[in-house]
């Protein structure tokens, strides 16, 4: 996430995409536009990373990629560990025709860690980008690592098609995605949303592990508690080829760990990811908060569709914040 981004030099930039005067069509956001916001986000992410500026690396971000990023500066800051970087492949670019303010889009290409020999797998990521109003900058409002292929996003004259948060043609409201995911994480097949959101890393996945955490504590004599919640970071989406509608949102996971009845105890280990993000004069003799920033895409099929449910098909976590008492 906190990475010098540069193009795979085997695969040049971006591929060429229609512009607005070959369609006849005006839009706020030109496909154009989206190109040069992207390649922008690059030079930038890639001069705050080589230069270890944690301001300039911030400002070029927003909502769950932002929440991820500063608590991952503070981590390297304590570790020593030097910025990280990263590659991408030629990026395919989903522009919706919009009409008004705010601006986004969705960018998918393949993302690998490291330089030169040292290259990691390569994960397919998508990297949603926003700007809410006129004269206010790009930046990256959230990355997911793909588990699996992206439908096929519908087009119109080269540009995708916005769908409105509470479009009634879909098995779920857009906007209550997240909650209906959420209410599996936290409840799992017992939650009411359970028949429409699939089985996944993402969604039963969590749940099972974070009841295994709840179980392994309580037999330390720890009290562990989870809760997968919604944010105030935007909501996008776009429609997909055949009906349906890719959904990308944020959210929270917050967790807490403690003696029983908040009483006093021997000090409560802290996960070792969180650990960077605590003062040293911090222990938890009564209590460790360990919270997660998620980027969330889904899809979200249409209302028509038999025994459909909602699939969680791309997600990218990490630590945002501790706090130990």
């Amino acid at each position: 996430m906190l990475a010098a981004l540069t193009l795979l030099a085997v695969q040049g930039c971006a591929p060429t995409t229609p512009a607005d005067a070959a369609t006849g069509t005006a839009h706020s956001l030109s496909i154009a536009t989206a190109e040069r916001a992207y390649q922008h986000y690059l030079q930038a992410s890639t001069l705050a990373a080589t230069q270890d500026d944690e301001t300039q690396g911030l400002a070029i971000l927003s909502d769950a990629q932002r929440a991820q990023v500063k608590a991952e500066y503070a981590a390297l800051a304590s570790s020593g560990i030097p910025v990280p970087t990263y590659q991408y492949s030629a990026p395919h670019f989903y522009v919706p025709a919009l009409t008004g303010y705010p601006h986004w889009f969705l960018v998918s290409a393949q993302r690998r860690t490291g330089t030169g020999d040292q290259l990691g797998a390569a994960v397919t990521t998508l990297m949603l980008f926003d700007s809410y109003a006129a004269g206010q900058p790009w930046t990256l409002n959230g990355t997911a690592a793909l588990d699996g292929t992206l439908p096929k996003i519908a087009t119109s004259d080269g540009y995708a098609i916005d769908v409105s948060a509470s479009d009634p043609s879909l098995l779920l409201a857009p906007d209550v995605v997240g909650p209906s995911q959420a209410a599996v994480v936290d409840d799992g097949p017992a939650a009411p949303a359970a028949p429409l959101i699939g089985a996944g890393p993402q969604t039963t996945g969590l749940y099972t592990a974070q009841a295994a955490k709840a179980s392994a504590d309580k037999a330390h004599g720890l009290h562990y508690q989870w809760l997968l919640e919604g944010t105030a970071f935007a909501e996008f989406e776009l429609r997909l080829s055949g009906g349906g509608a890719l959904v990308l949102y944020g959210m929270s996971l917050n967790t807490t760990t403690e003696h029983p009845n908040f009483v006093a105890g021997s000090p409560i280990p802290v996960p070792a990811a969180f650990t960077p993000l605590l003062a040293p004069t911090e222990i938890g003799c009564h209590e460790v908060a360990a919270n997660w920033t998620y980027q969330f895409a889904a899809v979200d099929p249409p209302a028509t569709a038999h025994d459909a449910k909602v699939n969680v098909i791309a997600a990218t976590g990490a630590p945002s914040s501790a706090r130990a008492y």
